[in-house]
């Protein structure tokens, strides 16, 4: 697939044309760019990328200049992947939102090393043991916890069925949007390349794109 900043930027613009059809309310793209390298995120940036997502730790810590330089110019970097609590020092001050937050030792942990974070409540809302996220009757706890804490819950994210049918996968986006904006969350975090359209008619307010726009992982 070719990574040019002029390709990267059309299908950009493709997607949002597609979300566009879908609902007149506003949907935020964060652009995965876990795996790809450093020059890869800067490309993204330069195609006027708003919001990129990470998934390894490691991974962000080894991209630290590259992100310096993208935040600094008012792009937001999300952590999207699963986060071991002994790792949370490694993206502290590299990232802008933590997306994937799950479990109370983690929320004390981001409020020690990372205080007033933005954060995203993942909730596991397909009951798949192979899935990070909070079952939904813990939400209303985890939530007390983190701004008990000092952060800022901003949304709710989880992940579609690995897979399910498209059923499955609307009754998962919907619990989650109906928790979010039962708790007074502006942000319903769920969607990626392949649910896409479902994520979005069940009122997704952001979602994540890699494969669609940066083509097969390394």
């Amino acid at each position: 697939m070719d990574l040019s900043v002029g390709a990267i930027r059309e299908r950009v613009t493709a997607v949002e044309q597609q979300i566009d059809l879908w609902t007149q309310d506003s949907v935020d793209l964060v652009i995965v760019t876990k795996t790809h390298p450093a020059e890869v995120v800067r490309m993204v940036a330069d195609a006027g990328a708003r919001m990129i997502g990470e998934n390894y730790a490691q991974e962000v810590r080894d991209k630290a200049d590259v992100i310096d330089d993208i935040r600094s110019a008012g792009l937001e970097v999300q952590f999207i992947g699963q986060l071991q609590t002994n790792k949370v020092r490694m993206i502290a001050g590299l990232v802008d939102c933590v997306a994937s937050v799950d479990r109370p030792s983690l929320v004390d942990e981001i409020a020690k090393r990372m205080a007033g974070a933005r954060i995203h409540l993942q909730v596991n809302a397909t009951g798949e043991p192979s899935k990070g996220g909070c079952s939904p009757e813990a939400v209303p706890q985890l939530i007390q916890r983190s701004l008990d804490q000092g952060l800022r819950v901003e949304g709710l994210m989880t992940v579609g069925p690995t897979s399910g049918t498209e059923q499955q996968t609307r009754e998962a986006f919907r619990l989650v949007s109906q928790m979010a904006i039962s708790h007074n969350l502006r942000v319903r975090n769920f969607g990626m390349t392949g649910d896409l359209q479902l994520a979005v008619e069940e009122g997704s307010t952001m979602v994540r794109i890699g494969s669609g726009i940066l083509g097969s992982r390394n």
